[in-house]
Parts: C-alpha cells; sequence; structure tokens
C-alpha cells in the first residue's frame, strides 16, 4: 500500500494542535527524559514508541472507563485507547520535531462490529518514506513492535473480512474519531459512539 500524505506542508506533521498539546510541560518532560537517555533520532523514536506502548495501558485491557484524548492527558492518567495512545506518540515524536502523521485502519473481531483502529507514521532523518507503528499496546496474541523496515502492527487487516488500511497520512487526527471522543462520558458510551470507518 502507498501512503499519501494530507498535505505536502511537512511542516504540519510537527505542528502542535489541541490534541497534540506537544508544548504541555508533562509532554516536554517526558520528551526530554526519553531524549537523556537516547539522544539520536532513531533510538528515541523507538524508545517512546515502546514507553507509550508498553507504560500506558490500553484502556479495554486495563478497564479503565476514563476517555483521554489529548496526548498530555493521555501520559498523566496512563489510559487511553489506540488513537488515544497515538496522540501520545505523536507529541512526543513531534516534541523533536520528527514529522509523525496519524492513520487509521478499519478492524473488526468475531461477532463485533467494525472500528477504526489508530496508528501513527513516523518519518525519521534520512528515511524516503514513512513507517507506520502501532502502539496500541501488547496482550496474548498482539505482538506489535518499533519497525521501520517490515511493519509489525498489531493487526494486518483481513479483506475478506472487510478490513481496510486507510492510505491517507493526516496531519491531525481525524475528526470523527476526535468528535467522538471528546463526546464521550466514557469508555462504555465510546464503544457504542466511536466510527466504524472513516
Amino acid at each position: 500500500m502507498e501512503l499519501v500524505r494530507q498535505t505536502p506542508d511537512i511542516s504540519a506533521y510537527v505542528a502542535a494542535s489541541e490534541a497534540v498539546d506537544l508544548d504541555h510541560p508533562l509532554v516536554q518532560e517526558t520528551a526530554d527524559r526519553l531524549w537523556s537517555v537516547h539522544p539520536d533520532a532513531y533510538a528515541y523514536a523507538k524508545a517512546a514508541y515502546e514507553f507509550v506502548r508498553d507504560a500506558i495501558p490500553h484502556s479495554a485491557d486495563s478497564g479503565d472507563q476514563r476517555v483521554s484524548w489529548r496526548a498530555s492527558e493521555v501520559l498523566a492518567t496512563r489510559n487511553g485507547i489506540c488513537v488515544s495512545k497515538s496522540h501520545a506518540l505523536a507529541a512526543l515524536l513531534r516534541a523533536r520535531s520528527l514529522p509523525t502523521a496519524f492513520c487509521y485502519q478499519r478492524l473488526t473481531e468475531e461477532g463485533a462490529d467494525p472500528m477504526v483502529h489508530g496508528l501513527v507514521a513516523v518519518k525519521l532523518p534520512g528515511m524516503s518514506r514513512w513507517a507506520r507503528q502501532d502502539p496500541r499496546g501488547n496482550k496474548a496474541g498482539v505482538d506489535a513492535r518499533f519497525s521501520l523496515e517490515e511493519e509489525r502492527l498489531a493487526w494486518p487487516v483481513r479483506p475478506e473480512f472487510s478490513e481496510v488500511d486507510y492510505p491517507v497520512l493526516y496531519a491531525e487526527p481525524h475528526p470523527v474519531v476526535l468528535k467522538a471522543l471528546q463526546e464521550a462520558v466514557d469508555r462504555t458510551h465510546l464503544w457504542k459512539t466511536f466510527p466504524t470507518e472513516l
């Protein structure tokens, strides 16, 4: 699949926004701490990815009913679903001026309605292409890894189940995803209103 930038302006992929509040002190402190141990772009990107993947549980795995959507909130509560964790990872990467995009899949589970799944794509110095990363968090049957070559996502799409890899690299979280997060009372409510496709 060929990934397509939503905008040709690369500066859009390092910008702050309401959801990607990379100027927030907690985002900056976390980025500084990771950078102090991993002071080059490649090592830092991997460390930031592993931090978000491993230190912030997916709320469906932990049972947390809170819905976080701002990057700083995800870091503060150590809680979020896949798209929220993507906001946190994007903020950490952008805090070091590493171009980071939002990208999505449409996935389903046996007997369940489809749901949009959130990823990021990063373009590190010297790379000619974007590399998608899945910070969802591992569990039994899920083994996502940071990789710049072969994708190591939580789930490959299964076309026979009408699953889809969306090719667009968004500079900001998709509006329908962000709206669902912002309007959710709790995670139970979010599951009822979360988009099934883009």
